[in-house]
């Protein structure tokens, strides 16, 4: 096939046009690099060292013998989007190309209002030119488990079946999202759905958790090809952040009393989904949605799994609980489906295998990049002015801001 991966640098852009590539789709990276922008706005950095997307390209192919196109451009900017549909002509688009950061999102009215431009504007772009250019093609769209929230019910795959006063309906999950960037990922459903159902358009939203790991069978093909392992408090995952905590003998930072439990799944399986989702496309008119995770863990139960792994290695780490900077319940009841990958075919990668080789042996490996300034939560959902000083001093001094 012929696959479009937009947001092609990033984490599971990255991973994702590699293992589609090796899988002999022809495969093109879009991106604006606006998220390497970011790091530099926030005074942060991948602990791994990313290679430009030049380098990268030339690296995979010298490793596998296979090129990937690549488009420089802001999918924001209809024009551009246009020229990339009708040169590549793409069966399937994987829309990865948004701000993904909940904490970038809180940080105050600036970066809130940026979020939901860049999401809800480049999703309804590409839905326009989608119609225009290529009615049959197929979106896959990444969504966030986060959209749903914590209800106290279990979590279905998108939709649910309502009776109410004597009559039936299957209607989209109700949605109780915890940040601007997770209302953004809903507002992208919405339209989605809409532009499925008045245009015919074919799409899946792969409703993600939170993915862990730098590790696929593509990226170990050459050091240039490895993916990022955001730490911070801002993009970083709170398993990363604890395992480079561990791998500096830092206390374990859980928010709260650590009971906030999500879904996650390894990186191989995200690029696995997706191939799964391309191979077997949405009927015209229909916007499926996927649960993309494999298993459920609280943040103390990461903690603890870290804390076990380190052990291992003879490193001793203790636990430290903060106030939690976030408005969210810290003990809470979720059971979220998750079994319409499983049965396409995915065979899910767990954790428990992971921990050290894609986790704790990387933040060892490169610990000498780790800054623990980085580790403590500057960003309050309770605030409108989070680290004002800081972007203004960043723009002050030259550094680009969003």
């Amino acid at each position: 096939m012929k696959i479009g991966v937009l947001g092609g640098d990033g984490y599971c852009g990255w991973a994702t046009a590699l293992h589609l590539s090796a899988q002999g789709h022809t495969v093109a990276v879009v991106d604006n690099f606006v998220r390497r922008q970011w790091d530099h706005e926030l005074g942060v950095q991948t602990l791994t060292p990313i290679r430009t997307m030049p380098e990268r390209l030339r690296a995979w192919k010298q490793a596998s013998g296979l090129s990937i196109d690549s488009y420089t451009g802001d999918i924001c900017d209809y024009e551009f989007l246009a020229e990339f549909m009708r040169d590549f002509e793409p069966e399937a688009v994987v829309h990865f190309a948004e701000q993904r950061s909940a904490p970038f999102s809180m940080i105050d009215r600036k970066h809130a209002v940026g979020t939901q431009t860049n999401n809800v504007v480049g999703t309804l772009n590409l839905l326009f030119a989608l119609k225009e250019f290529e009615p049959d093609c197929h979106l896959i769209k990444l969504g966030t488990m986060g959209e749903y929230g914590t209800p106290n019910i279990d979590i279905e795959e998108g939709y649910i079946t309502i009776e109410h006063n004597g009559r039936k309906d299957v209607l989209p999950f109700p949605k109780q999202p915890g940040s601007f960037y997770h209302l953004s990922k809903v507002h992208d459903s919405h339209n989605i759905m809409f532009a499925c159902r008045i245009w015919g358009l074919r799409a899946t939203d792969l409703n993600q958790g939170v993915v862990y790991g730098t590790v696929t069978r593509e990226t170990e093909m050459n050091e240039a090809l490895i993916n990022r392992f955001d730490y911070d408090e801002v993009f970083g995952t709170v398993l990363n952040r604890f395992c480079a905590q561990a791998a500096v003998g830092h206390p374990l930072t859980v928010y709260g009393k650590g009971g906030q439990t999500r879904g996650f799944l390894d990186i191989r399986d995200t690029v696995r989904c997706i191939e799964l989702a391309c191979l077997n496309p949405a009927q015209r008119g229909e916007c499926r949605v996927y649960n993309q995770f494999t298993e459920q863990f609280s943040v103390l139960d990461l903690a603890q799994l870290v804390r076990t792994a380190a052990k291992e290695l003879g490193l001793t780490v203790q636990i430290d609980h903060l106030p939690d900077p976030r408005v969210e319940s810290e003990h809470h009841y979720y059971n979220a489906k998750h079994s319409k990958l499983i049965d396409l075919g995915l065979k899910p990668h767990y954790l428990s295998d992971a921990l050290l080789d894609s986790l704790v042996n990387i933040a060892i490996r490169y610990k000498d990049g780790i800054d623990p300034s980085m580790f403590l939560p500057r960003v309050n959902w309770r605030s409108a002015v989070n680290d004002r000083k800081k972007t203004q001093d960043a723009a002050a001094a030259g550094m680009v801001s969003f």
